[in-house]
């Protein structure tokens, strides 16, 4: 038979029962609460960690450097070939021909002139390779941004791991504490408290995972960011359950108008373009202009000029020309498949996206609505029986076991509904998917610009 317990010691099981009870109280709730000065992943803080992206990383300064060479590369476009100077000399049968009335020192110079369209033809290659090399820098940029969407999520996602389990390890202290009561009261079994307290050490050592696991999704954030690992980071929250998208139809053209990777793929399209003209006026003669004097040796004296007209004839390499410009419209022709293989492959995409963005959504709203609140309960009354004696320890930490799984599968599912978010404004070229009447995050052709 089991002694009863004692005033004092049935008062502080009381309480301590009523505090273990209590700490479920925000078991509905979205989140654990975070500390003061957390952040929430939300556009506005990837916005700001974004300018510092660009500012910092090592790879925007690479793909900034390459569009640098383009720019200049068309700022260095020649408009005139350079011109070809000439200097000779003569020899004379004194015989036939005099020296001093011919002039036996000769000089001219020839200058290429851009008539027939190749030195614009060139330009304008060059322009497209800048602009292509514009689009690419800033699709770079917008890939290491959604990267960095993608690590503050994760980061949040273990920040909210490790306040979960915090407040699960501080439930799991308050209940030990009332085993223990109870057991030297003799209204529990030894059982019962080595049940607990071995749940409270696997806490303990999950909790220490959990928080260099932690410590690791901080430091992807600063390596997203090009910086140092150590460099300390706010504490990140993860945002609300966003709400439903509609008009995926809508979506979808958007997507086809400024989805990154088409934009480059346009880009692409414009130099293959350019450069089929390049090959195509190749193949036109190359007219230059000259002048020739002579002068003889002796005095200096000046005898005689001449004017040129010169004209190239590209007759023996005409089969090779031809080669060229069928392998700058191959190039071509590939460059608009690219196009028209990627646009499909932006529309499956995004029909992707939206239906696991749906289910995130869908998931987050049972956990945060349904399952958590009813863990709740089960934890509550299953506390309830057992602190008065006709409940048992399995029950108790059963109900827990849910709430604290219903708790971090909320979370998952928030930081997955916005990892799909983040991948679809990606795609669609947009800042937020979520924000009314949002603009491209730069502008640039997505769809297939006709050729001039």
């Amino acid at each position: 038979m089991r002694t009863r317990v004692s005033s004092a010691s049935a008062g502080l099981l009381a309480a301590l029962l009523c505090v273990a009870v209590s700490a479920d109280a925000p078991a509905a709730s979205h989140h654990a609460v975070p500390s003061e000065g957390a952040a929430v992943v939300g556009p506005a803080l990837l916005d700001r960690y974004a300018e510092a992206l660009r500012a910092h990383h090592p790879a925007v300064a690479a793909v900034a450097a390459r569009t640098e060479a383009a720019e200049l590369a068309l700022a260095g476009t020649r408009r005139f070939a350079d011109p070809t100077f000439r200097l000779g000399g003569g020899l004379f049968d004194e015989r036939n021909m005099s020296a001093r009335e011919e002039g036996n020192l000769g000089y001219g110079m020839e200058q290429k002139l851009p008539l027939l369209g190749k030195e614009q033809a060139a330009r304008s290659s060059a322009r497209a390779e800048a602009e292509a090399a514009a689009t690419r820098a800033e699709v770079r940029f917008q890939g290491l941004r959604r990267s960095l969407a993608r690590a503050l999520h994760a980061a949040a996602l273990a920040e909210e791991t490790v306040r979960l389990g915090r407040e699960d390890l501080a439930w799991l202290d308050t209940t030990v504490t009332a085993a223990e009561a109870r057991y030297a009261g003799g209204t529990a079994s030894q059982f019962e408290l080595l049940r607990v307290q071995n749940e409270r050490s696997k806490r303990a050592n999950q909790l220490a995972n959990d928080e260099r696991r932690r410590d690791a999704a901080r430091a992807l954030v600063n390596h997203a960011l090009g910086r140092d690992p150590l460099v300390p980071l706010p504490d990140l929250v993860l945002p609300p359950v966003a709400g439903e998208l509609v008009g995926s139809d809508a979506l979808v053209e958007r997507a086809v108008r400024n989805a990154p990777d088409l934009r480059v793929l346009a880009r692409e399209r414009r130099v293959a373009e350019a450069s089929v003209e390049v090959a195509r006026r190749s193949q036109r003669p190359d007219i230059a202009l000259g002048v020739e004097g002579r002068q003889f040796a002796g005095d200096g004296g000046f005898r005689n000029g001449t004017f040129t007209v010169s004209l190239s004839l590209p007759w023996f390499n005409r089969a090779n020309y031809r080669r060229d410009l069928d392998r700058e419209r191959a190039k071509l022709r590939a460059a608009e498949a690219d196009h028209a293989d990627a646009a499909v492959s932006v529309r499956n995409e995004v029909h992707h996206l939206l239906v696991e963005t749906e289910t995130a959504r869908r998931e987050a709203l049972l956990y945060r609505d349904d399952v958590a609140p009813r863990s709740g309960q089960a934890l509550a009354a299953a506390h309830a029986a057992w602190s008065g004696g006709k409940g048992m320890m399995n029950d108790v930490l059963e109900a827990r076991r849910m709430r604290v799984e219903a708790k971090l599968m909320l979370a998952r599912a928030v930081a997955a509904q916005q990892d799909m978010l983040s991948d679809l404004s990606f795609v669609c070229g947009v800042a937020d998917i979520t924000a009314p009447d949002v603009a491209p995050l730069s502008a640039g052709p997505a769809a297939m610009p006709a050729q001039p």
